[in-house]
């Protein structure tokens, strides 16, 4: 045991217990931040999580042995404020380098790794940005232990205090980035803030005891670069003129607007989750194929009056579970008259953008909830539900299982109609959208696919009730030419009837990620197959030609 060196501050012990506290909020503000950077590039997965939660975990692990036997080398708590202070720094650097290693990294592994891309690439990310400082504030707490241990009767006891406050530390380290910082002014600051706090913490320590001053400078001009640096919050960072780019507690959000469209996008490298088409003109999308779910819904007009959330009504009514900003909605709306429609979307940010930028009627009432929470809550029927909350490889599982879709039967009028945009199309055995059909098919009797042209994405239809493919095209003519009787037919002739495998998802085992992350490497297989080859050929040179 020894004394924790001259310096005044630690006379009282106290300053050790706030040192553990705010490395223990540092820690897990660096977590929630780091699931924040990689979400718009790898996805918000539990696999990106499950990525995240164990790097840090090993740096955390190696930190605390590292620490442990410096602290027994050397006694002077100077070397752990030093490492505190390379930490701070490192932290606050990640906003202006950390996207440029993610996509360096994706870009040097995409010809390299043809299986298994994204886990390999978000890991080898994981580890070039965040061990190193997770590592050095892993040392905190044994070097601590060494310094604030000075008699072994009560060594139990302050070991327990310095837990304590790492612990509550880590608390509010959880808390403050996902409720405060982040919602309110973004990933980018968030680490700039934290990084600060650290910084502070280490300066303040070096300023009592009238050392490191050189060190000291240095870290604070880097810090103050960093800031002006890496304050912008942009992680489409090639992207110019965007319209809004920001953060909510769910997602990274981004509206691009041209004089044609104006898009959503919920990341960087996954495509458009909605569209606004300014000519008011269709898609072109998946949203064209699913208008086909409410043909079929009205061809088979019940006797007993609908139901919406509780009331009895004469109208069509839809129910969008996953509203986004309301493509789908809006063509409803617009091509099927008197029709009642509901939205349900769990990101409340993502509803206000709907009515700023894409012309989402006030009308409209859209739930703020958890689409399965809210059906759980809801006591009304509906002719069409519209299942389009699956984004990339982010599907929620409890969106997904046999027990959810008997939930949305239920809730479905006689001749109902359940639509399910499947984003990630695969035609390999068990692939997640064979899973997916195949726990539907264990609902519904009857269910059709039709995939759509030009994307990866496959509409499938389900219901009680047969197909009637003579109704529905009977119901095309009478419409009239037009751009919807166009895509319908196109629709009608690509939809195929469903037959059931044995692959199920339930609540109790939905491996809804892992599959997603399957289907996501044969689409990745296929669209750089090509560059592969001519990388193989020519290097990347012949890359870039081909770009």
């Amino acid at each position: 045991m020894t004394e924790p060196g001259g310096n005044r501050l630690l006379r009282s012990r106290s300053y050790l217990y706030i040192t553990e506290f705010f490395a223990g909020m540092g820690v897990m503000a660096v977590e929630l931040g780091a699931s924040r950077l990689m979400a718009p590039y790898f996805s918000s997965s539990q696999i990106v999580w499950t990525i995240i939660i164990s790097t840090i975990m090993i740096a955390m692990a190696l930190g605390n042995l590292y620490g442990g036997r410096a602290a027994d080398r050397d006694g002077n708590p100077d070397r752990l404020y030093l490492r505190i202070l390379i930490a701070a720094v490192w932290i606050a650097a990640i906003p202006v380098l950390g996207k440029y290693v993610i996509l360096a990294v994706s870009a040097a592994l995409i010809f390299t790794v043809s299986e298994n891309l994204l886990i390999v690439a978000a890991f080898a990310a994981c580890m070039l940005i965040f061990v190193f400082p997770c590592f050095l504030l892993g040392t905190v707490t044994p070097s601590l232990v060494r310094f604030a241990v000075n008699r072994l009767d009560n060594s139990g006891s302050t070991v327990g205090r310095l837990n304590a406050f790492n612990t509550v530390g880590s608390i509010l380290g959880t808390f403050l980035p996902t409720f405060v910082t982040i919602p309110a002014v973004g990933t980018a600051v968030s680490f700039l803030i934290f990084s600060g706090i650290l910084l502070a913490l280490a300066l303040i320590y070096f300023a009592a005891g009238r050392t490191r001053r050189k060190s000291c400078a240095a870290a604070v001009l880097l810090f103050l670069f960093c800031t002006a640096a890496g304050n912008d919050g942009s992680f489409a960072f090639w992207e110019k003129g965007l319209a809004y780019e920001g953060e909510s507690i769910y997602n990274y959000l981004q509206v691009k607007e041209d004089e044609h469209t104006t898009v959503l996008s919920t990341n960087v490298l996954f495509g458009v989750q909605s569209i606004l088409r300014k000519d008011a003109a269709l898609t072109g999308m998946y949203y064209d194929y699913a208008m086909a779910a409410p043909i079929m819904a009205g061809l088979r007009q019940a006797e007993a009056p609908r139901t919406v959330t509780g009331k009895e009504t004469d109208r069509l009514t839809l129910l969008v579970l996953g509203m986004g900003t309301g493509t789908y909605a809006r063509q409803c709306s617009r091509y099927f008259e008197d029709m009642e429609i509901t939205g349900v979307e769990i990101d409340r940010k993502i509803t206000e953008l709907a009515r700023t930028y894409f012309d989402l009627e006030e009308a409209i009432p859209v739930v703020t909830y958890d689409g399965r929470a809210y059906l759980q809550a809801d006591r009304g029927r509906y002719d069409v539900i519209m299942v389009d909350a699956y984004q990339d490889i982010t599907i929620p599982f409890q969106m997904s299982s046999l027990e959810f879709f008997r939930i949305v039967e239920e809730h479905l009028n006689p001749g109902g109609v359940m639509i399910v945009n499947m984003n990630l199309r695969s035609g390999s055995e068990g692939s997640i959208n064979q899973y997916l059909a195949d726990t539907i098919a264990a609902v519904f009797p009857y269910v059709y696919t039709a995939d759509v042209p030009g994307n990866t994405n496959r509409e499938l239809f389900a219901s009680r009730e047969v197909f009637d493919r003579d109704a529905f095209e009977a119901y095309l003519a009478a419409r009239g030419p037009g751009a919807l009787r166009e895509v319908m037919t196109a629709a009608a002739a690509g939809l195929v009837p469903y037959e059931k495998g044995d692959y199920l998802l339930t609540d109790d085992r939905a491996p809804v990620e892992l599959l997603g992350m399957r289907a996501i490497d044969e689409i990745i297989r296929e669209e750089v197959e090509i560059y592969r080859k001519r990388f193989e050929e020519q290097g990347f040179s012949g890359v870039l030609d081909a770009l």
